[in-house]
């Protein structure tokens, strides 16, 4: 299967929005696709986060990556703090989750951040071993962090 990881923009909501109510509904929010379209339009109308996206050959969105700035007042650098990732049940299993994380680190890097925070559910141990996986540091119980200054 051919996946392309695009940068979302306020004109993408349409396709994004029902992977992000399904993201909801997983976390156990009542469905609700307007409420989806509108926190994702206002989020990248007004550039207050970055999400990446995974399309199929169709333009079919199978899943997303959203990242929020942050920073360290201590290091006075950027962080980013991954705060969603979803891959429709539909398309896991296929290296999707991977190839969003990969976009999101390269993401990063590419503007100077000292790293990635992420915090994930207790018992999501698919996502604790792909995180561990892909170099993210455990720093307490279920919050993990990538530290870019060795990239």
């Amino acid at each position: 299967m051919t996946i392309l990881i695009q940068q979302a923009n306020a004109n993408d909501v349409e396709r994004i929005a029902p992977v992000f109510d399904a993201y909801r509904v997983f976390y156990q929010q009542q469905s609700d696709l307007d409420l989806a379209r509108r926190f994702l339009f206002e989020r990248l109308k007004n550039q207050e986060s970055i999400l990446f996206f995974a399309n199929d050959a169709s333009g079919q969105a199978l899943g997303f990556v959203q990242l929020y700035p942050s920073y360290s007042s201590v290091s006075a650098q950027r962080l980013w703090i991954l705060n969603d990732l979803y891959v429709h049940q539909s398309a896991r299993r296929q290296g999707i989750a991977r190839k969003l994380m990969d976009r999101a680190r390269d993401f990063a890097i590419s503007t100077k951040a000292k790293g990635l925070f992420l915090e994930t559910a207790h018992d999501n141990y698919q996502g604790q071993s792909l995180y561990t996986a892909l170099g993210y540091q455990k720093n307490s119980e279920y919050y993990y962090f990538l530290d870019l200054r060795t990239y």
